[in-house]
């Protein structure tokens, strides 16, 4: 997958992108990631890429015209096709776990970091496909979304973990959370593994760490249980801990 993010801060990409997972996954050219600064299209000699907005308030406003040459550039190295343009904005769509998979089946992806009060609305109605948010509330600039998005899409990429399972089973990838991990050793300051895990026996342990899973949903995000497909097991699992819940309430 390639990646472009347009931005006013490409320095700061510079460490979250060159460790751990996304680092090896560059390496192996799974992923390219390229920073594209916004300045080098402004026209101006001070490079400047704001200003004062139309009809008054506070606040400056990202101009059209060095965006626009980005993409120009941008479009004719990558031989006049762009894939997703996505611009991270608190008015976009929330960011999910489902929209990573689904960004993770494009071959192109192009991020643009805003700053200041916004950006020139022709920019949003011409060149973006997708707005995204990261959560209800407000952040400098759009590089830190930027950075939350390609680690998520880029855990979704074939071969980029170390196993395919590993990414299944991370908290929301089948809409629940994630069951408790543990490893050695088996006990540390009087506290022990539970000793289901520690049995050999994988359908046990495959049930114990689902019952987990839901009750952990169940306590922390039950809202999340609307949107997950239920097995019959699951179902009564779910009864069996409701009914041991309301008993601890009483």
């Amino acid at each position: 997958m390639k990646i472009d993010i347009l931005t006013l801060f490409p320095e700061m990409f510079v460490s979250p992108f060159n460790a751990s997972i996304i680092k090896r996954a560059r390496e192996r050219n799974l992923i390219e990631i390229n920073t594209i600064n916004i300045r080098d299209y402004s026209r101006n000699k001070h490079h400047t890429v704001d200003d004062t907005p139309f009809g008054g308030g506070a606040g400056m406003v990202m101009m059209p015209e060095p965006l626009f040459e980005c993409f120009d550039h941008l479009k004719e190295m990558r031989g006049g096709q762009l894939g997703r343009v996505i611009m991270m904005c608190p008015q976009g769509q929330p960011f999910t776990q489902e929209y990573a998979k689904e960004l993770a089946r494009e071959e192109h992806l192009v991020l643009v970091c805003g700053h200041y009060e916004g950006i020139d609305e022709r920019v949003r109605e011409n060149l973006i496909t997708d707005e995204i948010s990261i959560g209800d509330y407000v952040l400098t600039g759009g590089e830190l979304p930027a950075m939350v998005v390609v680690d998520a899409v880029s855990r979704m990429i074939p071969g980029v973990l170390g196993e395919a399972a590993s990414a299944e089973e991370d908290s929301f990838y089948h809409g629940l959370l994630e069951y408790p991990h543990y490893t050695k050793p088996r006990e540390y300051r009087g506290l022990a593994v539970p000793d289901i895990l520690l049995s050999g026996h994988h359908e046990n342990i495959r049930r114990w760490r689902r019952r987990q899973s839901l009750l952990r949903t169940l306590e922390r995000r039950p809202e999340l249980l609307k949107g997950v497909e239920l097995s019959k097991e699951d179902k009564k699992v779910l009864r069996e801990l409701l009914e041991l819940l309301q008993g601890l309430e009483l």
